[in-house]
C-alpha cells in the first residue's frame, strides 16, 4: 500500500481534504490525529443551533462519501488508514448538542475514538460489508451516534 506524501496531496484537494489535511500521514495513530483535526471544526460549530449542527454533519457526510470513494479509487486502496474524513466527520457528530467546555470535548473524544476502534456490533458488520465511500464513512458515524448517545447520557447525569 502506497501512502501518497503531503507535496503529493496538496497537488489535489480532494485528497488532501480526505487526508484531514495533512494529518492522515501521522506514521501511527492516523485516526486519532485526524479526529484532532475536527476539534477546531467543533469549537466553531458548538455555539451554532442544534439543527445548523446537524446540517453541517450531513453536508460533512455527504461530502465525506465522495471525497473518501474518489481518493479510495485514486489510490486503489478502499479504506487507506489515512483516509480521515470519516474521523473528522464522525468527532462532529459526536459533539452534536454536547455541552461548550474542555472536559465534554475530552470525554467526546475518548467515546468517540473507543467506539472507532473498538467497533462493536454492527459497526464492525458495517466496516467489512459496506463498499466504497460509504463504506468508509458509515462505520466511523454509527461509532459517532454511540459516542454521541452516552456522551449525552453523562450531560444528563451530571
Amino acid at each position: 500500500m502506497t501512502t501518497p506524501s503531503f507535496q503529493s496531496l496538496s497537488r489535489n484537494p480532494v485528497h488532501l481534504a480526505a487526508f484531514g489535511f495533512g494529518a492522515g500521514l501521522a506514521p501511527r495513530a492516523p485516526g486519532t490525529f485526524g479526529t484532532l483535526v475536527a476539534v477546531p471544526v467543533v469549537l466553531l460549530v458548538q455555539h451554532l443551533p442544534i439543527m445548523l449542527q446537524i446540517a453541517i454533519v450531513l453536508f460533512m457526510a455527504a461530502f465525506g462519501v465522495w471525497i473518501c470513494q474518489r481518493t479510495a479509487e485514486d489510490l486503489g486502496v478502499h479504506d487507506h488508514p489515512g483516509i480521515v474524513w470519516d474521523e473528522i466527520t464522525g468527532f462532529v457528530l459526536t459533539m452534536v448538542g454536547a455541552p461548550v467546555g474542555i472536559v465534554w470535548l475530552i470525554v467526546g473524544f475518548g467515546l468517540f475514538r473507543l467506539f472507532d476502534i473498538w467497533k462493536p456490533w454492527p459497526i464492525h458488520l458495517l466496516d467489512k460489508h459496506v463498499e466504497g465511500g460509504a463504506g468508509i464513512m458509515v462505520d466511523d458515524l454509527v461509532a459517532a451516534i454511540y459516542a454521541l448517545v452516552i456522551l449525552q447520557v453523562l450531560v444528563w447525569l451530571v
